[in-house]
């Protein structure tokens, strides 16, 4: 049955970054039942690996995220230039965003995506485009949030060697990572 209700999240995903989602909206909420995200949900979580930082707002938008690409926080909806650790710069557009909250199961999923980025280190070059799904339980709690990870990179490198070259990623190899967040502060 989890099986099912992940691949049913996903799948409302896809319908989002397909064209279903609201034009203008940097982040979609969904909220089953009487619609009203819980209120101990809303604030900053973090992964257990330190990489992921994401802030619920009290309305279950996700304000900003702190993604793995670079491990820069971005802001909803909109672009974010920043100096990379050795030299060059960092350019990041997010596209829309999701939340989905079920209720009942206490199943929360959200999607990061990033339609556009482009970090230089030093002469090299990687841009493209990648989106992170979260999907997973809500400790009853509502401190810990269990998730598994799906992560669809589109990544282009620019070297010396190099010129334009797609970095290969088979769908049916890139398995899921499972990730815990806890939550820090409101």
């Amino acid at each position: 049955m989890k099986r099912i209700l992940q691949l049913l999240i996903i799948n409302l995903f896809i319908l989002f970054f397909t064209g279903c989602g609201a034009p203008g909206k940097a982040v979609e909420v969904i909220i089953d039942g009487d619609g009203q995200f819980p209120k101990n949900l809303a604030g900053l979580w973090r992964s257990e690996n330190n990489v992921w930082d994401i802030y619920f707002e009290p309305d279950g938008k996700v304000s900003w995220a702190v993604i793995s690409l670079g491990e820069v926080k971005i802001e909803a909806g909109k672009n974010r230039t920043v100096p990379m650790r050795h030299g060059g710069k960092g350019i990041f557009e997010p596209g829309q965003w999701s939340v989905i909250y079920l209720q009942r199961q206490r199943e929360l999923s959200v999607e990061i995506a990033i339609d556009y980025f482009r970090t230089e280190l030093g002469d090299d070059v990687i841009h493209g485009k990648t989106r992170d799904i979260f999907t997973g339980s809500v400790s009853p709690d509502g401190t810990l949030w269990q998730t598994d990870r799906f992560s669809y990179p589109e990544y282009i490198v620019d070297t010396e060697t190099y010129k334009s070259y797609k970095l290969p990623v088979d769908p049916n190899e890139n398995p899921k990572e499972t990730l815990l967040f806890r939550k820090i502060s409101d």
